[in-house]
């Protein structure tokens, strides 16, 4: 990719407008210095003594802070949030964000805010080290009043925005926002605009969505299909070709070490290689950051092969940002690029 055709696709971002559908979790980060640690007199227990707690959207939040790094002209989550302090603090952290509307972001006594806390030894030249996470889940299905809503609003907002991303977070089914209402309302919009970009993502499975744009990983892959995990990057293309033939949307996986893959709408399997490490690395965050950036170039005319190379350009900044779910710029892409010669 030429410098000038990154500017060109990048340049259009701050008109574009993407809504994000979701699971949007706090996550919330305990900063723990081990020189202050304690025992506990009534217990005898080690007491880890907190020294900064920071906040920041998680899940499909995770997706908002990528497309609000690239400069997008409006961002509009759709999602949950409860009545209680985890669901302020998301709302806070939500609004904190450039160019990001909570309009259609709904608040519901009925629902826990989900929520991850993630305690973090941080010692000064080190890599901060994460302890078990305390997590804050719903155990029973979202109420169908609230899946009604959630159904209206993406109704609302399907007229007003460039490209459409579904996330759906949770472990047991229909205890999120991606529920079967709510898929019945993306099929909709589906069918009345059959050019707006969409976009799912699931961490359990895809099956079940209708006919958008899927975003996988190989282990996703296998197991939608009913075969075994694609044991190398050839039996990838295959099942990349095959299950964009029978969707007929395009279908991203994501590989890991070895890159992306992706069928577009110009045809053919693209892949893209992922760039090389530069020191320690965490993973975390990195498939929301494909994803954003996905969405991003597609709405904005790149073409598939373009979209895959700005994805991994994107991915590779994440990986290295330790201790937090990190976020890539357009300046840092193409600083990046640049110096991995995918920008010249």
């Amino acid at each position: 990719m030429t410098s000038s055709r990154f500017h060109e696709i990048t340049s259009r971002y701050a008109q574009l407008k993407i809504a994000v559908v979701g699971d949007f979790c706090l996550d919330r980060y305990f900063e723990i210095d081990p020189a202050l640690g304690e025992t506990s007199i009534e217990t005898g227990l080690p007491v880890h003594n907190i020294v900064n707690v920071r906040c920041q959207p998680g899940g499909a939040g995770t997706i908002v802070n990528n497309l609000s790094a690239l400069g997008l002209g409006a961002i509009y989550p759709l999602g949950i949030a409860g009545t209680d302090g985890e669901g302020f603090e998301l709302r806070k952290a939500l609004t904190s964000r450039l160019h990001v509307s909570l309009e259609y972001f709904h608040t519901s006594p009925d629902r826990n805010t989900f929520t991850y806390t993630k305690p973090l030894i941080c010692s000064p030249g080190e890599a901060p080290r994460e302890l078990s996470r305390l997590d804050f889940k719903n155990w029973k299905p979202t109420p169908e009043a609230l899946q009604r809503t959630i159904a209206d609003s993406l109704l609302q907002i399907a007229p007003l925005v460039d490209a459409i991303i579904l996330l759906d977070q949770v472990d047991i089914p229909d205890t999120g926002v991606i529920t079967p209402l709510v898929l019945e309302a993306v099929a909709t919009i589906a069918a009345g605009r059959p050019d707006l970009l969409i976009l799912a993502d699931s961490r359990r499975s895809l099956r079940g969505f209708p006919e958008v744009g899927f975003k996988m990983n190989n282990a996703e892959l296998g197991r939608f299909l009913n075969q075994q995990i694609p044991a190398n990057l050839e039996q990838t293309l295959e099942a990349v070709q095959q299950l964009t033939v029978s969707h007929r949307k395009p279908v991203f996986v994501s590989l890991a070490g070895e890159g992306i893959v992706g069928w577009g709408s110009e045809g053919g399997v693209h892949h893209h290689p992922a760039l090389p490490l530069r020191g320690e690395i965490d993973v975390v965050g990195a498939g929301d950051s494909v994803m954003a950036n996905l969405a991003a170039a597609l709405a904005g005319g790149a073409t598939t092969e373009e979209a895959l190379c700005l994805a991994v350009i994107a991915s590779s900044i994440v990986i290295h940002q330790l201790g937090t779910t990190g976020t890539a710029s357009t300046e840092e892409m193409f600083i990046r690029g640049g110096t991995a010669s995918l920008v010249d």
